[in-house]
């Protein structure tokens, strides 16, 4: 091979490398978008149990929008996600279960905004908590007012809360304010009937024991906490 041969494959190569770099910078958003779209659909059904619990093939469905984030259910924590604004379906074993939320909503703001300040508002309610009794099989929307303006959606949400809807369109449950020392969201596998109690539940219900551990502290007092980190470090 010649060394011309090899200066004329270089001017080939360095000619048209900016061309590819353009269609790579081009096609790359694209990528982006079909990765986001194929992960979306991938994570649009949750399921909120541990395990392989037999009552699980006649779980009903609890449709969230994108206004609404879903923190845990039954006590166990739920997946974030990069797009808070994604519509979620959760997978609910048949009896009671806890569902613990926040409500948020985004206004754009009007006028010039300064350097390194958010081009938004972001008006988020306090996490709520909704108890229902699930029925398998059955589907389950959250139902609320949506507000229309900014200031309309400030002065709901001191008393924000929203109802849990049926199919058939009958409310079944209204929610209430939550605090991480509610008793009652300890993790558990929710069961027909009152099966069992949730300190039972916690258990037995195959939980490993550092969620176990997760979920004593959660509900655990400030100086219970503090005995318990001096007891562990001593």
């Amino acid at each position: 091979m010649s060394i011309s041969h090899v200066l004329r494959v270089s001017k080939f190569k360095l000619s048209y490398s900016p061309r590819w770099l353009q269609m790579v910078r081009a096609l790359l958003p694209v990528a982006f978008l079909s990765v986001l779209v194929g992960c979306s659909s991938a994570v649009t059904k949750l399921e909120t149990w541990e395990g392989n619990p037999a009552t699980a093939v006649n779980a009903a469905t609890l449709k969230a929008p994108g206004a609404i984030h879903v923190s845990r259910v039954n006590g166990r924590l739920m997946a974030n996600y990069l797009m808070d604004d994604l519509a979620l379906d959760y997978a609910l074993l048949p009896g009671e279960n806890r569902v613990v939320f926040t409500y948020k909503t985004i206004w754009a703001k009007s006028g010039v905004v300064r350097d390194g300040e958010s081009k938004v508002y972001v008006i988020k309610s306090e996490p709520q908590v909704v108890r229902f009794e699930a029925t398998p099989n059955e589907t389950y929307r959250f139902e609320f007012d949506e507000p229309e303006t900014r200031r309309q959606a400030e002065q709901m949400m001191p008393e924000f809360s929203v109802t849990i809807v049926g199919a058939d369109g009958r409310a079944l449950a209204k929610s209430a304010s939550w605090s991480p020392s509610d008793t009652t969201s300890t993790v558990r596998t929710p069961l027909p009937g009152g099966q069992a109690t949730d300190g039972e539940m916690l258990a037995s219900d195959g939980m490993s024991s550092l969620d176990r551990l997760k979920a004593v502290w959660e509900i655990a007092s400030d100086d219970d906490k503090k005995a318990f980190l001096r007891w562990a470090f001593e």
